[in-house]
């Protein structure tokens, strides 16, 4: 399985080094030196990264082969890609990647069915599942601990407790007049990496 890991931004002085916009949760793992990377373009790689470091909070790396400033800004705007087993889990046991959750079954907490996973959807401030109820709505519903509180990867469910009015909207209306207009969503909201930040673009999914 391949995995977008990281853009290849401007060129940094006359070695070769390039800035990298990163799209991995796992940078130390992802893009060390020695790995090696395919690319999008493919005619730019594959690419294996010589070393890295930290400049002024951008990671720098140099590739092998890449010695001055016009080889590194040829690759602008390149892709890179890892090559990941299907099979791997993140370190952190309440992050998931994409393709593990893409598909999972939805339920509430009492077994009733909502519908199904049909992407995730990564968001600077957090992550998303973007499910398709039986109904053929498509609800976007924040992958957080509160409202997501179990991943069954063994039965591929996903377990939610919505706030009233996510899914079904005529439960909103009524909670909001309940309580004096708060939001539908129960004033939900914030990061939903373990740090809070949100998800990577790799695909990795936590759940705050």
């Amino acid at each position: 399985m391949q995995l977008v890991v990281g853009r290849i931004g401007r060129a940094h002085g006359i070695k070769g080094d390039v800035t990298v916009e990163v799209r991995t949760d796992e940078p130390e793992l992802r893009l060390a030196p020695g790995a090696v990377l395919l690319t999008d373009p493919p005619s730019a790689g594959p690419l294996t990264v010589e070393s890295g470091r930290v400049h002024s909070g951008r990671l720098l790396l140099r590739f092998e082969g890449v010695g001055d400033r016009n080889a590194a800004e040829a690759l602008r705007n390149t892709l890179l890609i890892a090559e990941v087993d299907p099979a791997e889990l993140p370190e952190d046991p309440d992050e998931y990647y994409d393709h593990q959750l893409v598909g999972l079954d939805v339920v509430l907490r009492d077994g009733t069915p909502v519908g199904e996973v049909t992407e995730v959807v990564h968001l600077p401030y957090q992550d998303l599942l973007n499910v398709r109820t039986a109904e053929g709505r498509e609800v976007l519903v924040p992958f957080v601990e509160r409202i997501v509180p179990e991943i069954d990867l063994e039965e591929q469910r996903a377990v939610i407790d919505p706030p009233p009015g996510l899914i079904d909207p005529d439960r909103a209306e009524v909670a909001g007049s309940r309580e004096g207009g708060r939001d539908a969503d129960g004033g939900t909201g914030g990061g939903t990496g373990t740090d809070g930040a949100g998800g990577g673009a790799d695909g990795t999914t936590g759940r705050e």
